[in-house]
């Protein structure tokens, strides 16, 4: 871990692009002129052109981080990965992705074998400087967590939520219990940095009879997000999609909201809807988990339930704040099992977290609250319409109501 009294972070940039080198070379040279900052400092160690030149540099120069490209000659992106987690598994690895379909789908293979992160390459039409804003806003403060400088914060952080937790820890174990009474009428999500290759893993293990509706926040641009939702649909027992305005929310899906619009759940009648919307990034993120959070506590009430895993920053804080308020339950994945500990970090300062899990037992707990409550009956009742299909030889069809306003409520 680095500290602000440490060395420069270390960054190898790899990349088969003479411009792409040359915007990497300008940012890092532009953050070392700003030296004193906000930022701890960080140094440009290494360019490679290719993937066997990235090994080699990796070897002789042992950074910190690793930005690659995908698209290179001779050994892949993905071929490069492969090796480093073989032979450096601690190295965090930030994919650089062309904003395509094609590149989309090798920035997923790229999370699922082990990239902690990504960064988009910058629209060749913007400019330079425009192009370094862009990248510089988005790679400098995922360099930093990754690289473990961000965590100054995160480590006071850790020492005021143990002081918490042994001051309130009598008060939280009994609202804990309380809690495992209550009936889940639908559960919200919100990750960030580390996502993707975490949703893989808990997902999955969600049964086909999950008998309440899912909605998860991913901070990822939208065509990412399409194909994260197929990607997880492939794997998953519940179907998986991307979320669209106007359809019915019920159990037997898994609703991931676009990249490019804040997801909220919204009452029409007694019937509960997708309602996607254009309002400014809120917590610099769009779509925010603080929307989806607080749509769902003002609808459910004690019956939200609301999930912050892995990522980077404070989003959720608020709308989990909310759901904690009206009586609803807040999970957070755990430290060890966070690419990083920043959303889920910060709801456990707040000392909001029923309970803080490994990424590992995420589903079970999550299988074992929403059946809470509910008599075999209810189960049944309640049942996706694929699960029953599947027990009776039915088939039915989704429902999709009108579409509601798309202004904010």
């Amino acid at each position: 871990m680095h500290k602000a009294t440490d060395r420069p972070i270390r960054v190898l940039a790899v990349d088969d692009s003479s411009v792409m080198r040359g915007i990497l070379r300008r940012l890092f040279q532009m953050q070392e002129q700003r030296q004193p900052s906000d930022l701890p400092a960080m140094q440009l160690c290494g360019v490679a052109e290719d993937g066997v030149e990235c090994l080699a540099a990796v070897n002789r120069l042992r950074p910190d981080v690793v930005v690659l490209d995908l698209e290179m000659p001779q050994m892949n992106g993905l071929e490069v990965l492969e090796h480093l987690r073989r032979d450096e598994p601690g190295l965090p690895i930030i994919m650089c992705s062309a904003y395509t379909e094609r590149g989309a789908r090798a920035t997923l293979d790229a999370l699922a074998l082990g990239a902690a992160d990504y960064v988009m390459k910058p629209d060749d039409g913007r400019g330079f400087a425009a192009s370094m804003e862009a990248l510089a806003s988005q790679l400098l403060p995922k360099i930093i967590a990754l690289a473990g400088a961000g965590f100054e914060v995160i480590s006071e952080l850790r020492q005021e939520t143990t002081r918490q937790e042994l001051a309130q820890s009598g008060r939280i174990a009994q609202a804990g219990a309380d809690a495992r009474t209550a009936k889940v009428e639908i559960v919200v999500i919100g990750v960030s940095t580390g996502g993707p290759s975490a949703l893989e893993e808990m997902l999955p293990q969600l049964a086909q009879d999950f008998p309440v509706p899912v909605m998860i926040v991913q901070h990822m641009p939208k065509l990412f997000t399409g194909e994260l939702a197929e990607r997880l649909n492939r794997i998953c027992a519940l179907r998986v999609r991307e979320a669209c305005h106007g359809v019915e929310i019920r159990p037997g899906t898994i609703w991931i909201a676009p990249g490019d619009a804040h997801m909220e759940v919204y009452g029409a009648g007694r019937r509960a809807i997708v309602r996607l919307h254009q309002a400014p990034p809120l917590n610099s993120c769009k779509p925010s988990a603080d929307y989806l959070f607080d749509s769902a506590a003002n609808m459910y009430g004690a019956g939200a339930l609301a999930l912050v895993m892995t990522g980077m920053g404070s989003d959720g804080l608020n709308g989990a704040r909310h759901v904690h308020e009206v009586g609803g339950v807040v999970l957070t994945q755990d430290r060890a099992t966070s690419a990083v500990w920043g959303m889920p970090g910060r709801v456990v300062q707040a000392g909001i977290s029923r309970e803080s899990l490994p990424l590992g037992a995420l589903a079970g707990e999550l299988m074992l609250r929403v059946r809470t409550g509910r008599n075999e009956r209810e189960l049944v009742e309640t049942a996706p319409i694929a699960a029953i299909s599947s027990l009776s030889g039915a088939s039915s069809a989704h429902t999709t109501l009108p579409e509601v306003n798309h202004g904010m409520l």
